[in-house]
């Protein structure tokens, strides 16, 4: 099975991560720890997690100047993890030296990929920082210099990923969160799409957290979305 869903354990403690864990089959899924349960339990835990057996996407969003991301990234690497990412907003040679940092890797390489618009981003928060353009013209900016850096991919959201595979080869990764069915709340996202829709429109990767996470059976609610994720492709 190509395992395509990302479970986000948005914690705080390690424990309530631990508790969704043994709840899984990381034959199912692959899970993301990001920066909130990365401060509260560091690298001990990411190599916890690794050893159970699940491929763990490291998403702390390494935005620096380039030296500083560089090391960091090949740190990153080193604790055996399956992908990461930089914001793609900290430019062409930021993102080029995070990669050469991990050339060293050979076949143990992790995916690295790029952060282009935060999905809890609309038009109007854009505007606030003095980006005049729509979400969907700045997400497709940075995937392109994300490729030309010679990342492996981006982080978008999955509506705009039919205008990305219509622009960008189809080895070039697309990773998106903000992933809800119709019964689930949109919490903080602003630009969320259904499973089933996501990968028609081109998604590797879905990021699930809360529907997933919060379910009374997380197990039985990702075997809904791996469901749903069958019967689109």
């Amino acid at each position: 099975m190509k395992k395509r869903i990302i479970v986000a354990l948005d914690f705080d403690k390690a424990r309530e991560a631990k508790n969704v864990l043994i709840q899984l089959d990381p034959a199912q899924c692959r899970v993301k720890i990001g920066k909130e349960l990365f401060t509260a339990s560091g690298p001990k835990l990411v190599k916890d997690v690794i050893s159970q057996g699940f491929d763990v996407f490291l998403d702390l969003k390494f935005h620096d100047i380039p030296n500083t991301v560089a090391r960091a990234v090949k740190v990153a690497a080193d604790l055996g993890i399956w992908m990461l990412n930089v914001h793609a907003s900290g430019g062409l040679t930021m993102m080029e030296q995070a990669r050469e940092a991990l050339e060293g890797f050979g076949s143990e390489r992790p995916l690295l990929i790029g952060v282009t618009v935060l999905t809890s981003l609309a038009k109007e928060d854009l505007q606030q920082i003095g980006i005049n353009r729509d979400p969907e013209e700045q997400v497709s900016k940075l995937a392109f210099l994300s490729r030309d850096a010679g990342l492996d991919g981006v982080v978008c959201s999955a509506a705009e990923t039919r205008l990305l595979r219509a622009q960008i080869p189809d080895d070039f990764c697309l990773v998106t969160p903000g992933i809800r069915r119709a019964e689930d709340a949109i919490g903080d996202q602003k630009r969320v799409v259904g499973p089933a829709e996501a990968i028609q429109n081109g998604s590797n990767y879905l990021v699930v957290g809360r529907p997933i996470t919060r379910a009374e059976s997380p197990n039985a609610a990702l075997v809904e979305f791996n469901s749903a994720i069958t019967s689109a492709s």
